[in-house]
């Protein structure tokens, strides 16, 4: 009942002009950096974090925390209307929102994912409130060889689910695997693999790949002749079928469960979140045959786990002072600047505060809505632009936002060394996800390998003799044989589905 109070006197905090006006803001800024490729929320909280000293501690963190989740979303609308992700969260959502908005649903997509975040992030606020002090103990469970073996399950699940063939996005993986062993070693610090290039020594910025592969590598291959075009969508064609809810209703959910959940584990990044719900879908839903095609499916599951996850990432940073994330490592930063340090005595020494935050959240998610749903229609107006007008836009822009990661021109030779392989991907059938995916997650499977075996000293049997770590490593393998089963059963529902629509 305590915690009641608190989050009613919370609520009434955050319902202030001045919080509301803040959020309001951190809210636009969010969105707005999301869009941008290669500036996220971690640079932009980093940035205007000087800007709110003077301000009361909790209107800057409401601030600050509101960036930090509106950009969640707004990476979402460069990846469904340009295929442009702006950070590594949105890449999932791009695979099937892009297709839509070939198809002239882009709008429906965006309105989508707008209503799925709201979810996600509402339901995993609420979870918050009811059970953080339980969940972030269960967080404590995990340790190095599970945080291996969750790692290995969600590079399973991409690579053996996306695509046509598992071959190819095990190729594809590898190369990111190969990519995200560039730099630096983790646990030596020697460099490795870096051919005497100095610009390397800290391994390939994300960014610049995701817009050279999902960017650069769709305007090549849109400018193929054979190739088919965008257009804008109509005004009827923005508002969601009574199909589209029916079917997005069971992703959502299930994206806000995986979200909330994946979100309590510390160093668990909402990446893998949107892989395990794009991954769930592509086994549980009854339109699994769609996906990556334009399913409705793979845009709702990824970006309602994508926001659950951000807002329940704040119950390990609150309640164990664990930040999951850089953004959230940053934003501990803002905290500690005003006095108060993340943790377990932060709710006792501070409630008012804390709920005053909390509350704001439930506040930011409705904003994000209000603010985000409405404008659908704008951002799909970028399609009305002439394609030659419009590709030279997106070009001077993925050169922005490349430059911007490091003030570098390395960074944009990168970005076009991606999207020469990114066409060629294209061009070849190869899926990207498993890529990309490996190229983020690679770098977090080998640090994690290491420090069980350093713990283990060398005993490889570290990994089979914890039930949760040797769980999740058979479900990795099972989702791979089966997968491969799958390949050689394709050709057989193939022509199935055919006979059926046929008959239809």
């Amino acid at each position: 009942m305590e915690s009641w109070s608190y989050l009613l006197e919370g609520i009434l905090a955050a319902l202030t002009l001045q919080n509301l006006l803040f959020a309001l803001l951190g809210c636009i800024i969010g969105t707005a950096l999301g869009v941008l490729p290669g500036i996220g929320s971690t640079a932009g909280i980093a940035i205007l974090m000087p800007l709110t000293i003077g301000l009361d501690p909790a209107t800057a963190i409401i601030m600050l925390s509101a960036i930090f989740y509106g950009c969640a979303y707004g990476g979402t609308i460069t990846s469904v209307l340009l295929n442009i992700p702006g950070e590594s969260e949105t890449a999932i959502t791009a695979i099937d929102g892009y297709q839509m908005t070939r198809q002239g649903r882009g709008g429906i997509a965006l309105s989508i994912a707008g209503i799925g975040s709201f979810i996600g992030g509402t339901f995993a606020t609420l979870c918050l409130v009811l059970a953080a002090p339980v969940l972030s103990r269960i967080g404590l469970m995990i340790g190095p060889p599970e945080s291996f073996a969750i790692v290995l399950v969600g590079v399973a699940l991409i690579t053996g689910l996306v695509g046509k063939s598992v071959v190819a996005g095990l190729l594809s993986a590898l190369l990111g695997f190969a990519i995200g062993l560039i730099g630096l070693d983790p646990v030596s610090g020697s460099p490795r693999f870096i051919f005497g290039v100095t610009n390397l020594l800290d391994g390939v910025a994300i960014v610049p790949v995701l817009v050279g592969l999902f960017g650069l590598g769709e305007m090549l291959y849109n400018a193929d002749p054979t190739s088919s075009r965008v257009r804008a969508p109509k005004m009827r064609e923005l508002v969601p079928t009574r199909t589209d809810v029916k079917r997005s209703v069971p992703a959502i959910t299930s994206g806000a469960l995986i979200g909330t959940l994946t979100g309590l584990v510390p160093g668990i990044t909402s990446t893998i979140s949107t892989v395990l719900a794009y991954s769930f879908q592509k086994r549980s839903s009854k339109f699994s045959h769609e996906l990556g095609t334009g399913a409705i499916e793979g845009v709702a599951a990824p970006e309602t786990a994508n926001n659950a996850h951000v807002n329940a990432a704040f119950i390990p940073l609150f309640f164990l002072g664990i930040p999951s994330s850089a953004s959230l490592a940053v934003l501990t930063g803002a905290f500690i600047q005003n006095g108060f340090a993340p943790g377990p005595r932060l709710f006792v020494q501070q409630p008012v505060m804390v709920w005053t935050i909390v509350a704001s959240m439930f506040v930011g998610n409705l904003l994000l809505l209000i603010l985000n749903v409405p404008l659908v229609g704008l951002w799909t107006r970028l399609l009305a632009v002439p394609y030659s007008i419009l590709s030279a836009l997106i070009f001077a822009f993925i050169i922005i936002g490349s430059y911007a990661v490091d003030s570098s021109t390395f960074s944009i030779f990168v970005m076009i060394i991606f999207g020469v392989v990114g066409w060629i991907f294209r061009r070849l059938e190869i899926p990207l996800a498993p890529l990309v995916l490996t190229l983020i997650l690679g770098p977090m499977l080998e640090v994690s390998m290491r420090q069980s075996l350093q713990m283990s000293r060398g005993d490889f049997s570290i990994f089979f003799t914890r039930p949760i770590a040797l769980t999740l490593i058979i479900a990795a393998v099972l989702v791979l044989v089966l997968a491969s089963v799958g390949d050689k059963l394709a050709p057989r529902r193939v022509h199935k589905l055919m006979q059926s629509n046929t008959e239809e």
